[in-house]
């Protein structure tokens, strides 16, 4: 099994404040974790910047071209309370889209079975017009439209196991019926969506889980309402958004998951994967803001990518 792993430095070029928790040292750790020995065997590659059209298909170009244009010069440019850019961001956005466009192409030409991208910022939060919770544009959702109109992929399904809801994304499929969206977050936490009953067009998938949540909880809302939603999709490719931010270590949340859990719930994707899309799968790095955790956890992940 070919995992193919598309990084690129400039992502360590978007500077947050002293303090923030969506630091480059959140990627260095991954980064580094993939350095290790058990993964010799990956297929590595640098980012591309991504094209301004495949952002477009889900970011109107006017906000994508006004939103690079406030790049600062020096110094930070803050969007809200959580979201900021410096000098770096606006590379580091267009390289992180171009990873998950870039791994479309590998996956749908069948150049490789996988690919993980291990990009900052973050995305799953940016809606159409509005960026926020760390995340500029959405990553995962310029993905899953560039494999419809490039590779005729028309039914793409997104799996979100991030702490936080991904409200961006749900905003841009929930009214298309050939875009799948379900995810699985702590609730109430930011951005405080994600209900159970936003169906979009019977669609989109949330099971909330409350704080304190264990691998019990997490399991159960894969088993008896995930996996059967996204098996009854029938999806042409799979994405995940990867966010390890539900880790019992992360200081962000409180759910209380381990490296574990993670690699059950990759292995259940792969075999959905295997049975409706010929084991097509993009995965992107999210939120996971203890470094150990965060670095375990995606080794851990995509070792199960890899089929170790």
């Amino acid at each position: 099994m070919t995992t193919l792993l598309i990084s690129h430095s400039a992502c360590l070029d978007h500077e947050t404040p002293s303090g923030h928790p969506e630091s480059p040292a959140r990627l260095r750790a991954v980064l580094n974790a993939l350095d290790d020995t058990p993964f010799e065997a990956l297929s590595r590659e640098e980012a591309p910047v991504a094209e301004l059209d495949d952002i477009a298909r889900v970011h109107p170009r006017g906000h994508v071209e006004a939103l690079l244009s406030a790049v600062p010069a020096v110094g930070f440019a803050r969007i809200d309370a959580d979201t900021a850019m410096s000098p770096g961001s606006g590379e580091a956005a267009l390289r992180a889209a171009g990873a998950v466009t870039r791994a479309v192409d590998h996956v749908a030409t069948g150049k490789v079975q996988n690919a993980f991208c291990a990009v900052r910022p973050p995305g799953h939060h940016a809606e159409p017009e509005t960026p926020m919770g760390f995340c500029l544009f959405n990553n995962v959702a310029v993905g899953a439209l560039y494999a419809r109109e490039k590779y005729g992929l028309t039914r793409a399904a997104v799996i979100d196991f991030d702490v936080h809801h991904g409200n961006g994304t749900q905003a841009m499929f929930e009214a298309d019926e050939n875009l799948f969206y379900a995810s699985t977050h702590q609730s109430p936490l930011y951005p405080g969506t994600g209900d159970a009953s936003e169906t979009g067009v019977g669609n989109i998938v949330n099971v909330p889980l409350g704080e304190g949540s264990d691998s019990v909880a997490f399991k159960a809302a894969f088993e008896t309402v995930i996996l059967p939603a996204l098996r009854a999709f029938e999806p042409n490719i799979l994405f995940i958004s990867a966010g390890f931010d539900g880790h019992a270590d992360d200081p962000l949340a409180g759910l209380n998951l381990t490296e574990a859990d993670y690699v059950w719930a990759t292995k259940e994707l792969m075999h959905i994967a295997d049975i409706a899309c010929d084991g097509r799968i993009v995965s992107t790095l999210e939120g996971g803001y203890d470094l150990g955790a965060l670095a375990r956890s995606a080794s851990a992940h995509v070792a199960t990518l890899m089929g170790r």
